[in-house]
């Protein structure tokens, strides 16, 4: 029979704050009394928005299945292009404009730069020469300078001599009228001569040295020229080997990419590759829910999930031995009516100083309890069915009873750090968050938690305070899987009953017995369980045989069972004649009890 929908319970029904008048036990029990009478259930705050979709593709809705499409494709060229595993990228720091430029320039491609560099050697060298050249053509001017202020001081030589002569000439002719004229008239003569020789020679000698200059300087235009044109060959040849390099390069780049296209990387997650695989949708599809199907988020969170798996060496981490100190902090016990594994996160342990102090006195304890608690987690997700029919969605108990207060600071760091590593990094992967024996402080806990959390991940959750956690748990979870600790009957000691043996549930209303029988044809030995959640009821049992002249036997005494007497009964009565065991309970208190039971027969021995 379907439940019908439940209107969401108040703050005080949700984590069993106190009223600020809270009535007396009299009033309360009345209260009870007549909540029983006119038949109105107390209502458990549970999500009734989330339901489990299907992992099978051809059941999706054809926008999920084009997102699921699309997701692939960018997963397939991600692979391709190695970008998965690589390093994520630093965020760059602001420079000025012009470094910005460079930078741009430098990434467009390093060959361009190399031809650059080449261009810019080449125009350096062609400067070079043309320094070279007119350094020349200058010395080439200044040696002609020189030798015109040679001949300059030549003549001036000479004329300071044919003065001197002169001055001799005038004093010889004092001497002699006669000889003075002759003399005059030879040296006259020889002066012209030697000027005329002088000026001669002078002349040829200035015409050879400019003829020697013009020589050179064609000789200097003409090694220029030729310079110039080996310039203009090596800057035609080095352009050709850029071209020769850069074409090599692009051939070299382009096998590089082929070869990426036919050897993609390789990358797996829980042990599951993220393409080429009937899994590798259920995989996908979790990280498109989580992104509410937008294709690029999820794409950047499989990255992001991929880079912080390599960076925390999850590999490594499932084979590390970090100790057992946390065993009964978290542990799997059974499995949920849908065939979910289920996971009790038991939050009253760290009341133990000693267990406290060891997991979070200090940054180095909370990082291993952290690492730990990611290794538990790793390790449940690895032993799911990824199949698309399979269970790859585990449910969550958290026992907040007994749990450290608001006020441990340290265990609100390492809790709010682990939750934001598991949601990031686990997306859809429980199927259901079960909280029970909420306390008071709990809506400033939830508070706390909250942003923490999706939408849809808090469409999963589910609160029970203390009188209302077994009810809660039974909804989800057979009895005979519940942890005795938290109303079932499940233990781990070996007992008569496993959980092959299902289990009976019943509602005792207040005020009301309730009797239970067990039929038996033939002898045998029958053995039964019996378990009344936080009990404070009487119970007995007997044998009845179906004979009308037969005597009936009591097995158990009627007797009141104190809340903390035994939480589970097992009784036995070996029968010789038809009949049956009726087990009597008398609930006389004003609250409703949880009956479970179970039985089986065993052969008697001749």
């Amino acid at each position: 029979m379907a439940e019908e929908p439940q209107k969401p319970a108040s703050a005080e029904e949700v984590v069993g704050v106190p009223a600020e008048n809270p009535p007396s036990e009299a009033e309360a029990e009345n209260i009870e009394a007549e909540k029983a009478q006119s038949g109105v259930e107390d209502k458990i705050s549970q999500s009734v928005s989330f339901k489990e979709e299907t992992n099978v593709v051809g059941d999706l809705p054809e926008a999920q299945k084009k997102a699921l499409d699309e997701l692939k494709k960018l997963v397939q060229e991600a692979l391709n292009n190695h970008e998965l595993t690589a390093p994520k990228p630093e965020p760059e720091k602001k420079k000025p404009a012009a470094e910005k430029k460079e930078e741009v320039e430098v990434t467009e491609g390093k060959k361009e730069a190399e031809v650059i560099e080449e261009k810019k050697e080449v125009e350096v060298t062609e400067e070079k020469k043309e320094i070279e050249v007119t350094e020349e053509k200058k010395e080439a001017e200044v040696i002609e300078e020189k030798k015109e202020v040679e001949v300059t001081e030549e003549k001036k030589e000479i004329e300071v001599t044919e003065e001197k002569k002169e001055a001799e000439v005038k004093e010889e002719k004092k001497e002699g009228e006669v000889t003075e004229e002759k003399k005059e008239v030879e040296v006259t003569e020889e002066k012209k001569e030697a000027e005329v020789i002088v000026e001669e020679k002078k002349e040829v000698e200035v015409t050879e040295e400019k003829k020697e200059v013009e020589v050179t300087e064609g000789k200097k235009e003409v090694e220029v020229i030729e310079e110039k044109k080996e310039t203009e060959v090596t800057e035609e040849k080095k352009e050709v080997e850029v071209e020769v390099r850069e074409e090599k390069k692009e051939s070299e780049v382009k096998e590089e990419e082929k070869g990426r296209e036919v050897v993609p990387e390789e990358v797996e997650i829980w042990g599951i590759p993220l393409l080429g695989d009937e899994r590798s949708d259920v995989i996908l599809l979790k990280f498109l829910r989580a992104r509410d199907f937008k294709v690029k988020e999820a794409l950047n969170m499989i990255r992001n999930t991929v880079r912080w798996r390599k960076e925390f060496g999850i590999e490594g981490l499932v084979e590390e031995d970090l100790g057992s100190d946390w065993e009964k902090v978290v542990f799997k016990d059974g499995y949920d009516k849908e065939g979910h594994p289920v996971y009790y996160n038991v939050f009253g342990e760290f009341e133990d100083k000693e267990l406290y102090s060891k997991t979070f006195l200090d940054e180095e304890k909370r990082n291993k309890f952290i690492r730990w608690r990611i290794q538990s987690l790793e390790k449940s997700v690895r032993s799911l069915d990824f199949s698309p029919n399979g269970i790859s969605t585990i449910v969550q108990v958290n026992d907040l009873k007994n749990s450290p207060g608001l006020g441990k600071r340290e265990l609100r760091q390492a809790t709010n750090q682990a939750l934001q590593l598991l949601q990031d990094n686990y997306p859809e992967f429980v199927a259901k968050q079960i909280f029970i024996n909420v306390p008071w402080w709990y809506l400033a806990f939830s508070r706390m938690i909250s942003p923490f959390f999706t939408q849809r991940t808090k469409s999963k959750f589910v609160f029970a305070g203390p009188s209302k956690s077994a009810d809660t748990l039974f909804r989800y979870i057979a009895p005979e899987l519940v942890p005795v600790q938290y109303g079932g009957l499940s233990r781990e000691a070996e007992q008569e009953f496993t959980s092959a043996y299902p289990v009976t549930e019943f509602t005792i209303k207040p005020a009301t017995k309730h009797s239970v029988e067990f039929p038996v044809s033939e002898k045998s030995h029958l053995v039964w369980e019996i378990r009344v959640v936080g009990w404070d009821v009487s119970y007995g049992a007997e044998f009845v045989p179906s004979a009308e002249d037969g005597y009936t036997v009591i097995v158990h005494k009627s007797r009141k069972i104190a809340p903390a007497d035994e939480t589970v009964l097992t009784n036995g009565f070996k029968i010789g004649e038809p009949g049956k065991i009726v087990l009597t309970i008398d609930n006389q208190t004003s609250k409703k009890k949880k009956l479970l039971y179970r039985s089986k027969t065993k052969p008697i021995a001749e």
